[in-house]
């Protein structure tokens, strides 16, 4: 079985004492293909530093999260732009809007997603989507594009009308971590509405532990768990899930 991580951030300051065991954790669990979205200026040099170690196993996106949008975000956006052309990067993200904690720069966020957008609409390149409290943000911008934008919605926890209003809005799959496996989550029923043909598997790590990690850092090995219960969910073999979302991922990032 091969497993393929849409969404992994090894880098981060959180693996700083097992990053490399977490690595070869995930490859002998399977998952031997992790994708590396960028966050902000200050973790781009160690994201590349992991994928040089790595050339196989990752590969690496550019853009400047939603939630790093802030009084001095054309600086940090010209930096991402400088860079993105200066490596060999499969995707533009992790890019979006996130209104969850705070609202202040929404308007900025807005206007950082649509000139990132427009990046990957220039390079031919896949979008990879936060989305947290700001869909009809994100629609609202995806909307002036017309669906000429392909990509992923990370983590997405939305229900089948939200499947609806994004696939109306370009070409998209959609990524499924741990939320999937909590107790309560409503998720389950939605991976219907979604189809295999649209899915992608994520970690997000360090962050979305599914069960029975819930609560620990998490790893790109745990998503052997969060696989399981999408099999189950879609009441198929996980055989067939594995193949199915690592030829999506890999037909979206390396075709």
């Amino acid at each position: 079985m091969t497993l393929f991580d849409s969404h992994t951030h090894l880098y981060l300051p959180e693996f700083e004492e097992d990053r490399y065991e977490a690595v070869n954790r995930a490859i002998d669990a399977g998952v031997t293909r992790m994708l590396l979205p960028n966050v902000d200026c200050g973790t781009i040099e160690p994201m590349k530093q992991l994928h040089r170690l790595y050339p196989d196993n990752t590969f690496m996106a550019m853009g400047l999260h939603p939630t790093e949008v802030g009084p001095d975000w054309r600086d940090s956006i010209e930096i991402v732009s400088k860079e993105l052309g200066s490596d060999d990067y499969v995707g533009i993200g992790e890019i979006g809007i996130d209104l969850y904690w705070d609202r202040t720069f929404e308007k900025e966020q807005m206007e950082a997603f649509d000139i990132q957008v427009n990046w990957a609409v220039e390079k031919n390149l896949p979008i990879i989507v936060h989305c947290r409290d700001g869909l009809d943000q994100v629609i609202e911008v995806l909307g002036g594009y017309k669906g000429n934008v392909k990509g992923v919605f990370h983590s997405f926890g939305g229900s089948p009308d939200d499947v609806v209003k994004i696939r109306k809005t370009g070409d998209y799959y959609f990524g499924i971590n741990g939320i999937v496996t909590f107790k309560n989550s409503m998720l389950r029923a939605t991976l219907p509405s979604i189809g295999l043909e649209r899915l992608l598997l994520e970690t997000d790590s360090p962050y979305l532990a599914p069960v029975p990690r819930r609560g620990k850092r998490n790893e790109s090995s745990y998503m052997v768990y969060t696989a399981h219960v999408v099999a189950d969910s879609l009441g198929i073999d996980i055989n067939e899930v594995a193949s199915a979302t690592t030829a999506n991922a890999e037909k979206l990032f390396l075709m």
